[in-house]
């Protein structure tokens, strides 16, 4: 090696450079206006599609509140463990 003192002194100052630019982070703070709300709406939940999975078996019709409400009260009964070790 040629000056193994330029090696060692290229590493420190590589270090130290890593150190300070890991103390220039900015706060992340979300600034909120009073009575605003920045997301998006929500929706009924009866108003969605059913959603085509190979976990759910309830369906139910799209805007209709008493057949969404009738579904999930089948699926609430399914997972009751009472009911279905008999």
């Amino acid at each position: 090696m040629r000056n193994p003192g330029k090696a060692v002194l290229l590493g420190v100052a590589l270090a130290v450079t890593v150190a300070l630019s890991a103390c220039g982070e900015r706060d992340q703070v979300t600034v909120y206006k009073q009575g605003k709300y920045q997301g998006k709406p929500d929706t009924k939940p009866w108003e969605n599609d059913p959603g085509a999975s190979l976990y759910t078996t309830s369906k139910w019709s799209k805007g209709d509140q008493t057949s969404w409400e009738s579904a999930l009260k089948a699926r609430n009964l399914a997972q009751n463990e009472y009911n279905r070790v008999e």
